[in-house]
């Protein structure tokens, strides 16, 4: 570890634009009892991290309430739940052979201690994260992948949008032979999904832009429908049985119009509203056909060690699209918000 006593970190000031971004100078989190310290490598960046910085969760009761994921955000707050790097120092109780160690974080908060626990928090909005040269973490929550041959960005480009990916897929119950229908397939959690469910031995069809639609299919799509053309209708064709799990990140209008295209029996899994939080459809296409509507809020502790498992034996690859320094967090978000790439964005502290 560094001699200094201090590090480079972005900080969010309060809710707002890329402009409460802000560089700081701070002290070197010091790893309590149960913790590790870790000298990050690479950090990727999520949707969350823009929703959480413009504060636009919600609250129960009020959508429109200035939130951070979970609640209210303690401010100033290091953003960044997607972490890899080595561990530098242990905190009390926690075996030191894990100095120098290659991990990644799992970045959840967890509302009890058993392997099938829910996040109720999340590292860059309910505790300090990886917009920084060095981050704590519960020694529990690291998973050791020096052995993988991932890089260092694949790795961090992990936690957040793959770990929501395997937890969609895991509660929908995807199974072999299945099809399945993947929204916004583009992006970090929508590629992750195409992966994921390709290796499960699924049917994909994925919903992209046209630019990305290659980029798409060549994550392991069988079938891209254009989003600018008549989604519902290219879906009739692409899967003429229907759809047995739809991995929705989209949400809004796609929901009423794809629900009757489930199969009996089928899975609707919800995991983001890119598309809208207002969400209308027929219920009579849920009950009258044993249909399921199911939120998915990130992965379990098992959803995450089944991902590290691929991890290690680069079971998935994740795609790059860009890599900027620490320094340039607010250009990085903005890029990620003009949702003009493929793939996930990282930055290198």
């Amino acid at each position: 570890m560094s001699a200094s006593q201090f590090m480079r970190a972005v900080r969010i000031t309060g809710h707002g634009g890329p402009e409460v971004l802000e560089p700081a100078e701070v002290a070197v989190p010091a790893p309590r009892a149960g913790e590790v310290l870790v000298r990050v490598a690479a950090v990727a960046l999520n949707n969350t991290d823009l929703w959480t910085r413009e504060g636009a969760y919600g609250r129960p009761g009020d959508p429109k309430a200035l939130s951070g994921w979970r609640g209210p955000v303690d401010f100033p707050r290091i953003q960044g739940a997607d972490v890899a790097g080595r561990v530098v120092a242990v905190g009390s109780g926690v075996e030191g052979s894990l100095v120098g160690r290659r991990v990644v974080v799992d970045p959840a908060i967890y509302d009890t201690e058993g392997p099938h626990a829910n996040p109720v928090g999340l590292m860059g909005s309910e505790r300090d994260g990886g917009y920084a040269e060095y981050v704590t973490a519960p020694a529990k929550r690291v998973h050791d992948v020096t052995q993988s041959p991932l890089t260092d960005d694949q790795l961090a480009a992990l936690p957040t949008a793959y770990g929501t990916a395997l937890g969609m897929i895991e509660r929908g119950r995807l199974r072999k032979g299945e099809t399945a229908l993947v929204s916004g397939a583009s992006g970090g959690v929508g590629l992750a999904l195409v992966q994921i469910a390709r290796a499960r031995g699924a049917r994909v069809i994925a919903i992209s832009s046209g630019p990305k639609i290659d980029a798409v299919r060549e994550a392991g799509a069988h079938a891209v429908i254009d989003r600018a053309g008549d989604v519902t209708e290219q879906i009739r064709t692409a899967a003429p049985g229907g759809i047995d799990v739809a991995l929705d990140i989209v949400a809004g209008e796609l929901v009423g119009e794809g629900m009757p295209l489930l199969r009996e029996g089928g899975r609707w899994v919800v995991a983001g509203a890119l598309g809208g939080y207002g969400v209308t459809f027929d219920v009579r296409r849920l009950y009258l056909h044993n249909a399921q509507v199911i939120g998915s809020a990130m992965h379990t502790p098992t959803h995450f060690g089944l991902l590290m498992d691929l991890a290690r034996r680069a079971g998935v690859e994740p795609v790059i699209a860009a890599a900027f320094p620490l320094d340039q967090a607010a250009r990085a978000q903005e890029e990620l918000s003009r949702r003009r790439h493929v793939g996930k964005i990282v930055m290198h502290p």
